[in-house]
């Protein structure tokens, strides 16, 4: 999935930090991902230690982690995938909102793939009500069905707008393949909540926070996945049709200091991890200034180059030179 601030190309600095602070056997460690996003760091750590928490406020993103994260045994799902692909399409919220051919004059998707994510949508959902699925196989079909249609979405990044024109891979047919996660002998645990306020909740030996960096708004430029996950029914605002969203206090320079400061006090975990780029709101003297007041503190930092789709129908992309930080606490 395309998707801002992944940290799948830092996956591996920052296993290697982790283990490198807590330990290379982290069997018996619970981990907390607390703004996990599509799971990546979670997904990371899944297979190493006792029980991974994963959260985040974002709807699609705890369906991504239910899947990825929540699900632990092998499931036989096959069958259900192929009779999605096999449907034919129907007239849903997608189509008529979010099509040109639904005459909203929206075009995130080909109006053919609108008509099978409605269609493959209300199965999904039917077959949760119905009984036919349960929890576990309702993830996987869902986040199946949210990154096989991201894949042609009509956007050139984000679904912060939508393009003029069908883009290449926007014109090819959706095709729902398998969200695969791993398999392993523990559970694990997925939340929906606030930050803030799921961390006076729960406990655990590593913390790892990557909350966004700065202004702009999660809810908005992933509008569109909420959507397909919640499917509910709402007045599309604007040209983009925008969903109502909530305004994370992270995203506000003049409030992430201290929510920040309020969550590291709260949080009961010996090691805590915090992810945050030189283009963040908090510049690092501010955050070492915090999280030095709170026990023993420790920086490593490395380049890598980040990639940031244009605006244009070609979707021709620019690297841009970036230094991730990794700020380390151990909390005393």
């Amino acid at each position: 999935m395309n998707y801002i601030g992944s940290k799948y190309k830092l996956s591996d600095f920052i296993k290697t930090a982790v283990e490198g602070v807590a330990g290379y056997n982290l069997s018996d460690k619970v981990f907390c991902d607390l703004f996990a996003g599509t799971g990546i760091v979670g997904r990371t750590f899944k297979t190493s230690v006792k029980k991974v928490i994963s959260n985040d406020l974002e709807y699609y993103s705890y369906v991504l982690n239910q899947n990825y994260i929540g699900n632990h045994t092998k499931l036989n799902a096959e069958d259900y995938l192929s009779q999605l692909n096999e449907l034919k399409g129907k007239k849903g919220f997608i189509y008529n909102n979010y099509c040109t051919g639904g005459g909203s004059e929206r075009q995130y998707f080909s109006d053919e793939n609108g008509l099978k994510i409605d269609a493959a949508r209300l199965q999904i959902e039917d077959w949760k009500t119905s009984g036919e699925i349960d929890q576990n196989t309702y993830y996987f079909l869902l986040t199946s069905l949210l990154e096989s249609a991201d894949k042609v979405a009509n956007t050139a990044s984000v679904y912060g707008a939508y393009l003029k024109k069908l883009k290449k891979t926007a014109q090819k047919t959706l095709q729902i393949t398998p969200a695969a996660f791993e398999v392993t002998t523990n559970s694990h645990r997925v939340y929906n909540e606030d930050s803030n306020e799921l961390i006076k909740k729960i406990e655990g030996d590593i913390l790892y926070l990557d909350p966004p960096y700065n202004a702009r708004q999660y809810g908005a430029n992933y509008h569109m996945l909420n959507t397909i996950a919640k499917y509910d029914t709402f007045v599309p605002a604007g040209k983009t049709g925008l969903r109502p969203y909530d305004r994370s206090d992270y995203c506000k320079k003049g409030e992430v200091s201290e929510v920040f400061e309020e969550l590291i006090k709260n949080a009961k975990f010996k090691y805590i991890f915090l992810s945050y780029n030189n283009e963040g709101l908090m510049p690092e003297t501010e955050i070492r200034q915090i999280l030095e007041r709170y026990g023993k503190y420790d920086l490593v930092t490395t380049a890598y180059q980040r990639f940031k789709a244009d605006k244009t129908e070609n979707r021709n992309h620019k690297a841009t030179a970036t230094t991730e930080y990794l700020h380390i606490l151990e909390k005393q």
